[in-house]
């Protein structure tokens, strides 16, 4: 009997044809060859339009994204970090892709109508960005990218210091306002001093082509490279008619009444700036607004006036940052130093510690500590800019600073008397596409006047 049955299978194995791939069957009783045709011709032109198309698309997109006009700038990404980030993260992603090159980039040149003169030097249109955006002097080449005809960086302490504690910068927005109280965060003197000899040099290597007399023995033989972009007649800002600010703060742990802090900054920072910016009206610094006192003013402003003229080379602008909540007594105070120091001129105004009944957002961040910024401070930077225009009978120069969220607004500056304009909130809301924004809507406005045209308008009627 025979107990198991021994079954035989035969395997027939072929060589496959050309185009064949052979494929083990799972049953051992099967076995399959699947035949592989050749692309024809109608597929191989899908296949190049579809890979055609897509090379198109994204570099139309990336054409698209790098355009500071571009809507989706205002309309979804803007909209997206606020929804899904807090203020001070927003913040330094917006400086991080300055930095590094993925911010967007104004593409136009600036209209003739819009240059102004201000200090000696021409600028191609009169909108800046004010201090405390760029705090550290990261980003300066690709916020000049945005169209901005005046950079302000800072405020720079001497020494570095944390700011206060997180968190420390609220969104009002209902009122498309801010509150901040960073606390003059900084990283000091040394840092962003280096930081600006590295661009400067930077700079100076990669235009050697451009300009002959640049030598590697001539830059070896500068080691802060400032006295050649002097010599060579160049801004610092290294932009043709664009000016570089830097805004210069005070340690939390100085002498409240002292100067010291800003003689230091006129001294270290002098040489990369084209205008240094006496921040004596921030909130956040217990006992800074004190400096605003009219013997310490003074004090303040020849102390500071001294170290400038003592800096070798070109003498960079100086210009005192106040308060809007001043008194109109305090104004007259602040105007008159100003004209009797010798001092360029005045930005009016920085961020204010009052809470305008006018605003709209939920009270419990309306109540946060710190100063306040955006559209409600208008009203309060108007007004102490128009005593001030008034007090020095327009001999000098003013720059408005406070609520700008649109043409209209950097116009009612300017015929009040300011030849220059700074924002900095109305671009954390609208997107690295607002300084063209402003620039196209003052143009339309303008209509067949230049700017220069309107500047102190409303006093000459």
């Amino acid at each position: 009997m025979t107990l198991f049955r021994t079954y035989s299978y035969a395997r027939t194995w072929r060589t496959p044809r050309p185009n064949t791939i052979f494929v083990r069957p799972r049953s051992r009783a099967l076995s399959t060859t699947v035949t592989k045709q050749p692309p024809t011709v109608t597929t191989k032109l899908k296949n190049f339009a579809i890979g055609t198309v897509s090379i198109v698309l994204g570099v139309s997109f990336i054409e698209y994204y790098f355009d500071s006009r571009a809507a989706i700038h205002k309309y979804f990404i803007t909209p997206v970090l606020r929804t899904a980030t807090d203020a001070e993260t927003s913040h330094k992603f917006a400086i991080w892709a300055a930095k590094w090159g993925f911010s967007a980039k104004d593409r136009l040149s600036d209209d003739e109508k819009l240059a102004v003169r201000a200090w000696g030097k021409k600028l191609s249109n009169p909108v800046g960005l004010a201090a405390g955006f760029d705090k550290h002097g990261e980003a300066i080449d690709g916020l000049f990218d945005l169209g901005f005809g005046y950079v302000e960086i800072g405020s720079v302490t001497p020494e570095p210091q944390s700011g206060n504690p997180q968190p420390r910068m609220f969104r009002l927005h209902d009122d498309k306002a801010v509150i901040n109280r960073y606390g003059f965060n900084s990283v000091g003197h040394k840092a962003v001093e280096l930081r600006l000899r590295d661009r400067l040099r930077r700079y100076l290597y990669h235009s050697a082509k451009l300009h002959p007399r640049i030598t590697t023995s001539l830059l070896a033989s500068s080691p802060d490279g400032a006295s050649l972009s002097d010599a060579l007649g160049i801004n610092r800002s290294l932009k043709d008619d664009k000016l570089l600010g830097i805004n210069l703060g005070k340690n939390k742990s100085s002498d409240p009444e002292s100067v010291d802090d800003y003689v230091k900054g006129v001294k270290s920072l002098g040489p990369y700036a084209d205008v240094l910016v006496i921040n004596v009206s921030s909130p956040n610094t217990p006992g800074l607004r004190g400096l605003q006192r009219k013997d310490i003013f003074e004090k303040l402003l020849n102390e500071v006036i001294i170290a400038r003229n003592s800096l070798s080379g070109r003498h960079p602008t100086l210009l005192v940052k106040i308060a809007p909540d001043l008194s109109d007594d305090e104004l007259d105070d602040i105007a008159d130093a100003a004209m009797k120091s010798g001092v360029d001129g005045i930005i009016v105004s920085n961020t204010t510690i009052s809470r305008p009944n006018s605003l709209y957002s939920d009270s419990s961040l309306v109540s946060e500590i710190g100063g306040l910024s955006g559209p409600p401070v208008k009203p309060l930077a108007l007004r102490a800019l128009r005593k001030i225009y008034q007090r020095t009978n327009g001999e000098l120069t003013l720059v408005g600073c406070g609520g700008i969220s649109d043409a209209k607004d950097a116009l009612e500056y300017a015929r009040a008397g300011a030849t220059l304009v700074q924002l900095y909130t109305s671009l954390a809301y609208d997107g690295v596409g607002k300084a063209r924004e402003i620039k196209d809507g003052i143009l339309s406005e303008l209509k067949d006047k230049k700017w220069t045209d309107i500047i102190g308008e409303q006093w000459k009627n």
